[in-house]
């Protein structure tokens, strides 16, 4: 027989051929990884944001921004900030990173902004920082001493003072909103039946965190972001302005009380996941 008849594929072998070349086909689109696209290029992993809340609230302040997030396809937390100290609560939040997997996108609202600046210093899985209507501290600057230079913010005025037992002994003072100040400082366009809610069930920061002076600053050596509130009466807009400017912030501006995450939870949204696409 001679080589060329060897060679001559016969009806049968056809058929077996094309039955073996239609298992490797399946067998290559089973085994083929769940990331992979056409070009066998890997998709990347949307980034983990993780979002710190401010005084005088808790995590469920960040619902709506929560919601669209998660509808988007982004890991989304959002960890209790204890409103005890800048240097505890940037230790506390320090240490909830450290169990987030991958890249993190770190967002905070108001204190909250100086609670991240601290907290992420030297942290390599932070690939950006987004402030929402927040502080973004100097090392060595505190929010007293910012809010000297932009004196119009009606916060300080309406806040009550009320004395705790210290656990070393002591007397340390919580800050609360008034009752009937917090519609009109904190969120004068959110319905006043939300924030009839929220004064009543907000959670105190202590008034230490007014004079505490950061000793890291993470902006300076990671990209941010930062949103801006133009009918804030907590941070006043020129506060923020000064910050991001400093910062070298990607910035935008919307028409807003304090509470953004609240009542615009849309705008917040988006520059989060602009932040997020910048990491990728």
């Amino acid at each position: 027989m001679s080589l060329k008849t060897v060679l001559r594929p016969t009806r049968k072998r056809a058929v077996v051929l094309g039955a073996l070349t239609g298992v490797a086909a399946v067998s290559l689109a089973v085994t083929a990884p769940a990331n992979a696209t056409a070009g066998h290029h890997p998709v990347a992993k949307k980034p983990t944001v993780v979002l710190v809340h401010g005084a005088f609230v808790d995590g469920s302040s960040w619902n709506g921004v929560i919601e669209r997030l998660q509808r988007d396809g982004y890991p989304v937390v959002a960890p209790a900030n204890p409103l005890r100290g800048l240097a505890s609560d940037a230790g506390y939040i320090n240490s909830y990173l450290k169990s987030v997997k991958g890249p993190i996108v770190l967002v905070g609202h108001s204190y909250g902004g100086s609670v991240i600046s601290q907290a992420a210093a030297g942290d390599p899985h932070v690939k950006a920082l987004v402030y929402i209507a927040a502080f973004a501290q100097d090392k060595g600057e505190s929010v007293a001493e910012l809010n000297s230079k932009f004196p119009a913010a009606e916060l300080g005025s309406a806040l009550n003072a009320v004395p705790f037992p210290l656990s070393g002994g002591g007397t340390g003072t919580d800050l609360y909103v008034k009752a009937d100040k917090f519609h009109d400082v904190i969120a004068a366009d959110a319905p006043k039946s939300i924030t009839d809610l929220a004064a009543a069930a907000q959670r105190p920061v202590s008034a230490s965190v007014f004079d505490e002076k950061p000793t890291e600053a993470a902006w300076k050596t990671i990209p941010s972001w930062d949103l801006i509130t133009t009918q804030d009466k907590a941070i006043t807009p020129d506060e923020q302005r000064f910050m991001a400017k400093r910062a070298h912030a990607h910035t935008i501006e919307i028409n807003s009380s304090h509470a953004a995450p609240v009542s615009h939870p849309g705008a917040v949204t988006r520059i989060i996941e602009q932040a997020a696409r910048a990491t990728r």
